[in-house]
């Protein structure tokens, strides 16, 4: 038996070993570590009182629309400062500058709303991959910001730039680097090796659309998920080779499709604004082809990347300028479970068996992920106007960004 100071002294250590082995949930990507808005770490806080929950940190910075991604203690955040773009990796505790690269950035946003870089980079091997709004690719070593390799995909590989700019997130699947060009010189989608910025493999003659791809296991086979300008196309991730396709014509509007597929099972969501609603696919055993399983304009996702949990789907209907309303839709049917007029104008992940919300306006929203109604549970303001930018939650930590500020939320309970 162990005396009352033997005890509480094997208590003590047991409490300093303990964060050594708890296990990191970074999210180094677009979307999180699986690419599906979704997070799987430690619980978050659900509640708190008048004051909201704590700030951590908050730092001034450039405009973007560019989320930003946590690896390592570390977080990554791409923006334009002045004539600028600027890759900067900060200290995820205090905020602080650990490198910053920057290059000149050309880009001008014809309606004048953000001139910053719209796709989220992603971490990778001790590598930084980044896509600016004028189609600059570039590779930085993580721990020092150095650059490894570049690309520009406009005078190198005549892609033709959305009139928004270039917004694909990049995506690495094993030793390559996923990227929806939009060049009709046959790169209309394409692979580069992550190490060395070699083109690995081209395919399709396709403009790019906002839409960042996704890559899936289904019935056994690896699929790279891209949606162009005027299709869905499925494609090998080792060679490009085109697997499946699924026409879907955005009668003009292509440029503007921002929403990535989402996959669930063997099923393949997809939505997007100005007409075209959304579609449900099934991808065939043999997979080789997709059917359609359901099409329905009773939800039409502007750019935001619906959240699937237990059957039902949660995302934004409408466009983000016009008073969208949040819509829960039974994925098998595509019938609407409801809709509530006062939250469409976020972006939203899982985290657990909440939904996280961050509105356009900055505030913070935690609800549960029910198809019986929506009721928010908790709400604080963290941001100010302009939210465009997909927020990042690591180790119960939540990193936001307006155009202008980066804030740090602590909601671990």
């Amino acid at each position: 038996m162990y005396s009352g100071i033997r005890l509480r002294k094997l208590v003590f250590i047991l409490c300093l070993l303990a964060p050594m082995g708890a296990v990191a949930t970074d999210w180094p990507q677009f979307l999180g570590p699986t690419r599906n808005g979704i997070y799987a770490g430690p619980p978050l806080l659900d509640h708190w009182d008048s004051d909201g929950p704590k700030i951590v940190w908050q730092k001034k910075i450039g405009s973007g629309f560019s989320s930003p991604v946590v690896a390592r203690g570390r977080l990554i955040l791409f923006h334009r400062v002045g004539p600028e773009e600027i890759v900067e990796c900060l200290n995820a505790t205090n905020g602080q500058t650990i490198w910053k690269h920057a290059y000149p950035a050309t880009f001008s946003d014809p309606i004048k709303l953000d001139e910053g870089p719209r796709a989220t980079p992603a971490i990778s091997d001790g590598k930084v991959y980044s896509y600016g709004a004028d189609g600059i690719l570039l590779c930085l070593d993580f721990e020092t910001g150095a650059k490894v390799w570049s690309a520009d995909t406009k005078a190198d590989f005549k892609a033709q730039r959305p009139w928004f700019g270039m917004a694909c997130s990049p995506l690495i699947e094993s030793n390559s680097l996923l990227l929806n060009v939009g060049s009709a010189n046959k790169m209309g989608v394409a692979a580069f090796d992550k190490k060395t910025g070699a083109v690995l493999w081209q395919s399709t003659h396709d403009r790019a659309t906002g839409s960042s791809p996704v890559c899936a296991t289904i019935h056994n086979r690896r699929y790279a998920l891209f949606l162009t300008y005027s299709r869905l196309v499925g494609v090998d991730p080792a060679d490009g080779k085109i697997q499946f396709q699924f026409p879907w014509l955005p009668h003009g509007y292509g440029p503007v499709v921002g929403a990535s597929p989402v996959v669930v099972d063997d099923s393949i969501f997809l939505s997007a604004i100005y007409t075209l609603g959304s579609v449900l696919l099934r991808v065939n055993a043999d997979g080789a082809g997709v059917e359609k399983v359901w099409d329905t304009h009773d939800l039409s996702s502007h750019y935001q990347t619906g959240i699937c949990k237990d059957g039902f789907l949660y995302a934004p209907d409408g466009h983000q300028e016009e008073h969208p309303s949040l819509c829960c839709i039974a994925l098998a049917t595509g019938a609407v479970q409801w809709k509530d007029p006062e939250y469409g104008e976020a972006n939203l992940l899982l985290a657990n068996d909440n939904l996280v919300l961050l509105t356009q306006h900055g505030e913070l929203i935690i609800a549960p992920a029910s198809p019986k109604k929506f009721q928010v549970k908790a709400r604080a303001q963290i941001l100010p106007f302009l939210v465009r930018a997909y927020p990042a939650i690591s180790d119960g930590f939540l990193f936001g960004r307006a155009t202008a500020k980066l804030v740090c939320v602590d909601l671990r309970p």
